[in-house]
């Protein structure tokens, strides 16, 4: 008689560790982005992974370095937002919003933005760790690109309407935001980010 195939306890079937750790991951960030930092558990992070406790520190350590790996944007995020401000300048408003809300529906890096901005509303750790991200991607891809004075403000102006929008949109749902098509999105707001980026200084 064959051997009956047993499992190892705590560690879910194929993949071996690379999909191990990504499924670890992906249950992380799922829970961070629906509950925040506080209210996800490590215990409820494994079962979603199909995995125990122990073999989450083993791969990530204690709940924090989960979380700061859950909150890793990739880094074809900023290389994007730098592309958008390439190129002609009387574009760049609707070329950055475009990119911008592609990236917040992009499956790639949508979970760890929504992990980010959610925990930053009720945790301190996240608020640091969404400013940390703002300031050293963000922000740094996009002020060498405007030229002139001003360019890490204008860049600042621009981040804080596109986070607006992007709260109002895909985390609070907020009724006609939520319900426009993206192209209406990005002509309306297209006009007030390019005034951030290129209008004169007063």
């Amino acid at each position: 008689m064959e051997p009956e195939n047993r499992r190892t306890p705590g560690r879910p079937t194929g993949g071996g560790d690379s999909g191990t750790r990504q499924a670890i991951l992906d249950a992380a960030r799922e829970q961070f982005a629906a509950k925040g930092y506080d209210g996800a558990s490590l215990r409820v992070i494994a079962a979603a992974a199909g995995v125990d406790t122990g073999l989450i520190r083993h791969f990530y350590g204690s709940k924090d370095d989960l979380f700061d790996a859950a909150l890793e944007i990739p880094q074809e995020f900023t290389q994007r937002v730098a592309r958008a401000v390439t190129g002609d300048p009387d574009n760049f408003g609707e070329r950055l919003v475009d990119t911008y809300l592609t990236l917040w529906e992009d499956p790639a890096s949508s979970a760890a933005l929504l992990a980010i901005v959610r925990s930053a509303i009720v945790s301190d750790r996240a608020a640091d760790r969404l400013q940390a991200v703002l300031n050293a991607r963000f922000l740094a891809e996009l002020a060498p690109h405007l030229g002139g004075k001003g360019g890490h403000a204008r860049a600042a102006l621009a981040g804080a309407h596109l986070l607006g929008i992007a709260i109002a949109r895909y985390v609070v749902r907020a009724g006609p935001i939520a319900d426009l098509d993206r192209g209406t999105l990005v002509a309306w707001c297209a006009p007030a980010v390019q005034r951030y980026l290129t209008a004169p200084l007063g």
